[in-house]
């Protein structure tokens, strides 16, 4: 099992390989900056998306994406709004790509 990185340092990391494929993103809402859980919400600019949330495997330990939600935007949003009543240094980040894309595949972030 890999080294668990600060929220704040991945979510900088995540920022700045998005920056690099010109794919727009930002910070919706801060979270704790040591421990804070991520969710990301990928908007398709066309009034849906989906949203990811960073969970343990059960089986390696290892964090993986999981979608938290996906459909229209508003559904998404209140989705969202439910974790952070529970959660409230829960990472939001809104990426804006028409194609859908998020970058949560590619090695190196995870």
């Amino acid at each position: 099992m890999a080294p668990r990185l600060t929220a704040e340092f991945w979510v900088a990391a995540y920022l700045a390989r998005l920056r690099l494929a010109d794919i727009p993103a930002f910070v919706v809402a801060r979270g704790d900056a040591t421990a804070g859980a991520v969710v990301v919400k990928c908007n398709t600019l066309d009034g849906r998306g989906v949203a990811f949330q960073r969970r343990t495997d059960p089986m390696t330990g290892d964090p993986i994406w999981m979608e938290l939600a996906s459909g229209p935007e508003a559904e998404i949003d209140a989705a969202i709004a439910r974790q952070r009543g529970f959660d409230p240094d829960l990472w939001v980040i809104e990426v804006e790509d028409r194609g859908g894309r998020h970058l949560l595949d590619t090695p190196g972030l995870d």
